[in-house]
Order: structure tokens, then C-alpha cells, then sequence
């Protein structure tokens, strides 16, 4: 049974993730600030922005464990504007160095990290380069929250120069749903602007734990990053309408469905097997 940690392993995304590899056969070490929501997994406190406990909380921890084969890295202040800009800079960027920097001191080889749809250019105040927006165009962050996004993909990209045996797969996460959250859904029809600022999307936490699995699973070296989202929109009105109402005019790359996701996921569908199995519309 392969051990991985998950830190962040109490948010929103970060519970659907331990419950998912759990019951895949990972045996999951839970790192967080919080206790884990499940019960019977091995698990920490630990500051992030701490080196030393983060370095520890990999090696292995007395009784705990003694050491992880894998990292998934989900913990940050979760979006813009919860905290200072300062202060989320200063949280999500050293505690995401601590634990890449961590994980290879402590021989770990295989880590996938939560990146963020916001790198797309979210909020689009200004209109998507093309629809479906996809990973083929340099990030535009457009706040601090998706600065540090940036700068983690980034910082991805020159640690595997340095580390050629190393596997950072950076996962692009829409925004995150529970089935409870889908009985606002239909509210949304009545104004197309209310969440024109991911292009209608979101992220089933069910669906984004199976992406997580699948990114551990994926047999490479190197960086990546992946769009992760459902297959299909926040809304019942059809794309086209959508578009021509908040998006007159935006060049569209290729065919898509009336309520098919306009945050593309064909290269984590045919790269990581990405098969999305929950929809608010069930």
C-alpha cells in the first residue's frame, strides 16, 4: 500500500481527497491545522510555513508514520480577499516551497499540487483569449491569490530542471462544489454576470479527489498542469446564449455542446483519464 500526505487535508477539497484515496487503497497520512473529518487515518498538526515541521511531517513523525512515497499539496487561504494580499503571499507561497523543498529532501519523488483556475485570467473582466479556455496560454493572474499560482507552476517547472527523477503535476482546480451546493445552481439562469467569472464553471469534490488519484497515478517525470472542472456548466441556458450576452465576439477554438464546460478538460481527459461522474443536473 503506498502512504501519501495530503495537507489541507481538512478543506473543502482536501476531505473528498482523503475519502477518495482512502478507499482506493492509499494509506493517507492527513496533514492540516485542523483535525481530519475522517476517522481512522493517520494524522498531524503541522505549520507549513515551517520548514522543519514540514520537513518532518514528510520524513516521518515518531510513531506516526515513517516517511510517504507521494505528496498531495491542497493547503492555502483558499482564494482572494480572505486575508491581507501581503499575507496570502506570504502563507501560500512559503508553505508551497516548504513542502516541494521538503518532499525532496525526504526522497519523495511523486507530488501533485493544487493549482488554480484563477491562472487563466479569472476574474474575466476582460474576455477569455478564446473559449474553451484551455492550458496552451501563459497564465494572467489577475490577483495575488493566482500571482502565487503562477509563481508555484513556475517554481514547478525549474525544480524538475534541477530534479530530472522528479513528478510535480499541477492540478487547475475549478471552483469546488458539494452536492448541498447545488440547490443554488438554478438561481443562477437569472443573470448570466453572476458567474461569468470562471465561464460558468465548476468542480464536483468527488471529481476533483478522482482527478488527484489520477495525477498520482500518471507514469511520468517532468511538469504539467491540468484544467480540472466538470464536464458540463453552472448553468441550464446554452453556451451560445451565454457567450453573446457577456462575451460578444470572443473567438471560439473548437465546437462544444450547449452546457458542455467552457474550462477545458480534454488534456486531463486524455492524458491523466480523467473521467468526471457527478453533475449538479442528476
Amino acid at each position: 500500500m503506498a502512504r501519501v500526505a495530503v495537507t489541507g487535508s481538512s478543506g473543502k477539497l482536501g476531505r473528498a481527497v482523503v475519502d477518495h484515496l482512502v478507499d482506493n487503497g492509499w494509506d493517507v497520512v492527513a496533514l492540516d491545522q485542523a483535525p481530519p473529518a475522517r476517522t481512522g487515518v493517520t494524522s498531524s498538526r503541522v505549520d507549513l510555513t515551517d520548514f522543519g515541521q514540514t520537513y518532518e511531517a514528510l520524513a516521518g513523525i515518531d510513531d506516526r508514520h515513517d516517511g510517504v512515497d507521494a505528496v498531495v499539496h491542497l493547503a492555502a487561504i483558499p482564494a482572494p480577499g480572505l486575508r491581507p494580499n501581503a499575507a496570502t503571499f506570504e502563507n501560500n507561497m512559503v508553505a508551497t516551497y516548504n513542502v516541494f523543498s521538503a518532499a525532496l529532501r525526504a526522497g519523495v519523488r511523486n507530488i501533485v499540487w493544487a493549482s488554480s483556475e484563477t491562472v487563466l485570467g479569472l476574474p474575466f473582466d476582460d474576455f477569455p483569449p478564446y473559449v474553451p479556455v484551455d492550458e496552451e496560454y501563459p497564465p494572467q493572474p489577475n490577483s495575488t491569490y493566482s500571482l502565487v499560482k503562477t509563481l508555484e507552476e513556475e517554481l514547478a517547472r525549474q525544480l524538475v530542471r534541477w530534479h530530472p527523477d522528479l513528478k510535480l503535476i499541477g492540478l487547475r482546480f475549478s471552483n469546488v462544489m458539494y452536492p448541498e451546493d447545488y440547490v443554488n445552481f438554478p438561481s443562477f439562469d437569472a443573470d448570466a454576470r453572476l458567474r461569468k467569472w470562471n465561464l460558468w464553471g465548476y468542480i464536483d469534490a468527488r471529481d476533483g479527489a478522482q482527478a488527484v488519484r489520477k495525477a498520482l497515478e500518471y507514469d511520468v517525470t517532468g511538469t504539467d498542469v491540468f484544467i480540472i472542472a466538470n464536464a458540463d456548466t453552472v448553468m441550464t441556458r446554452p453556451n451560445e446564449e451565454l457567450l453573446a450576452e457577456v462575451f460578444p465576439g470572443v473567438p471560439v477554438k473548437r465546437p462544444f455542446g450547449p452546457n458542455e464546460t467552457l474550462l477545458s478538460i480534454d488534456k486531463a481527459r486524455k492524458l491523466l483519464g480523467y473521467d468526471p461522474q457527478y453533475s449538479w443536473r442528476d
